[in-house]
This record gives structure tokens, sequence and C-alpha cells, in this order.
């Protein structure tokens, strides 16, 4: 069984940016679905945890060993797809993949060799591999970048917003594949797509400005609102007065109207009904409750 241990992580840039603010969690085997709007310090934190930059404060422990000292420890357990990443030109999806497991340390030919063939297997791209991958469709891409993940078999993977821009057949394809790995390993998913995280996730985490606002179960954190979300359908130019009257936490236009959803522990006036709460209005809620609500005009 892998763990990850974090305590009180910080990170500050340089342009006074607090990207990681006295974050503390602990995980095992699965996936930790981590959400949070852009610019919450969610790249950071899986950058921080890869070793790619050295927080201010806190620790990290990785499987008993402190990888804040020694980032070495992890980054050779360690598989990881960021938002971008680049190919080189005219490389089929097989030699590429062969020149990145040399530089993991896979040194014997065959070992190489039958990894990567399994490896395109299990993403559906074997039949692409003399394929350049500069030619991929995006949804390829990604397929491709967890097959380079996944390379000398890593104990824990670190995807950051993988599934942005890809249409839903291919959504769903990577979403299966990601949930197949996490069954063994530590998978850490970064996104601002509450569905993959429902669909995915075994824990889910909510950062904002760098902080940790949330960490639950995803099926907790719904049943913990549950009889506390209403919905109501009002004309657009009554949104303000409800802001400043409720805690709105979602609004969604339809047919000319707003369909609106609010946080109440009772129903906040006539013509609200109470809905069924799902991933997404846990999400919203625990936003709203830390921002502060907006001034009134007079």
């Amino acid at each position: 069984m892998n763990s990850l241990i974090i305590k009180n992580l910080s990170k500050r840039y340089e342009n006074g940016v607090q990207a990681i603010d006295n974050i503390s969690f602990e995980i095992t085997n699965g996936m930790l679905g981590l959400l949070g709007p852009n610019g919450a310090g969610k790249s950071s934190l899986m950058r921080t945890i890869a070793g790619l930059q050295q927080p201010d404060g806190g620790s990290i422990e990785f499987n008993g060993v402190n990888v804040v000292e020694n980032p070495d420890f992890i980054r050779r357990h360690l598989g990881y797809l960021p938002q971008e990443f680049g190919v080189y030109p005219k490389i089929s999806a097989y030699r590429l993949l062969e020149h990145l497991a040399v530089l993991k340390g896979i040194v014997h030919k065959n070992d190489r060799h039958q990894q990567i063939i399994s490896l395109l297997q299990q993403t559906n791209l074997l039949e692409h591999k003399n394929k350049a991958v500069h030619t991929f469709s995006g949804g390829m891409r990604q397929r491709f970048g967890i097959a380079q993940a996944l390379l000398g078999n890593p104990k824990i993977i670190i995807v950051d917003e993988p599934t942005a821009g890809l249409d839903p057949e291919e959504r769903n394809r990577f979403n299966n594949l990601l949930s197949e790995i996490g069954e063994n390993i530590i998978v850490l998913l970064s996104t601002h797509i509450v569905d993959d995280v429902r669909d995915l996730c075994t824990n889910m985490m909510v950062v904002s400005d760098g902080k940790m606002i949330l960490q639950a179960k995803p099926d907790a954190a719904v049943a913990s609102i549950n009889g506390k979300i209403w919905a109501k359908t009002i004309e657009k130019p009554q949104l303000e007065e409800y802001q400043l009257k409720t805690n709105l936490i979602s609004s969604q236009l339809s047919g000319g109207k707003l369909n609106i959803r609010v946080y109440a522990d009772v129903q906040p006036e006539a013509g609200f009904v109470s809905a069924l709460p799902d991933l997404a209005d846990v999400y919203f809620t625990v936003l709203v409750q830390n921002q502060p609500k907006p001034a009134s005009h007079v």
C-alpha cells in the first residue's frame, strides 16, 4: 500500500502570489480528485509534489520518505501528465516511448519492448504505434501521455487537467483508463470538471486561493447538503437581488430565464423548491462559503 502525507505545505511565488497556503492531507491507493477554479493553486500543488519546485514550508512524505529533502525518491516512482506536453516532430509513438523508457532507466531492450507494447495496448494506441505523435488527435495525445506516465510501473501518478478539450467519447475512454489505473496506485487528478471527480474518485479535495477548503468522499459530501439545496426560476434582472439576499451557489440560463440554486437550511422564500443535491452543488457551495459576500448597493 502506497501512502502520501502532506503537512502544512506552503508556496509563495516571487510576484507575491500565495499559491499554496498551509495545505495538509493524507491519501493511500486510489484516486484523489483535486477541484478548484483557475488560479486556485491546483497546478502549483501538483508541481510541488512532483518535485518540480521546492515549497517554502511544510513536508511531503511518500512511502515513509521525506521527498522535500529527497525529491529523487518520488521521481523514481512517479508518472506525470502535465496540462501541456511537447513531443518531438516526426517521431513515432513507439520510438518516442522507447526514448522516454531509456530516460526512465529501463535499460534492457526486451523489457522496454514488452512494456511499450503493453502500454500501447492498454491505451488503445497499438495500431497507431508507427504514426508520428504530433499528428495525433487531442484524445490520442492524452492517451499517449498516460502511456508515457506509466512507463517504469510508477507508484504515484499526477494528472493535471487531462480531459479539457476532449470530446465526450474520448473523455469517457480516457476516464475509463484512469479508473483502471487507480485501483492499485495513487492517482492525483487535478481538474475543473466536477463530473470527472464524481465518476472516478474515491476522495476529493477543493482548493481556492491556495487553501484547502474541503476534503471528503464525494458521496458523503453530497449527503452532507441533502435537504439544503433549493431551486427557483427567476427573471434575469432579478439575479443581483438574489445574490444579495440568499446564498446563491449557481445559475443557469434556460429559455430566457435563470434557473438558480441556493444553499439554505430552510426554504428561503415562497417559490423555492427542494432540489436533489449533486457534487456540483457541493463544489459551488464550499466556494461561495469561502468568498466574501457582495456588498449591497445603496
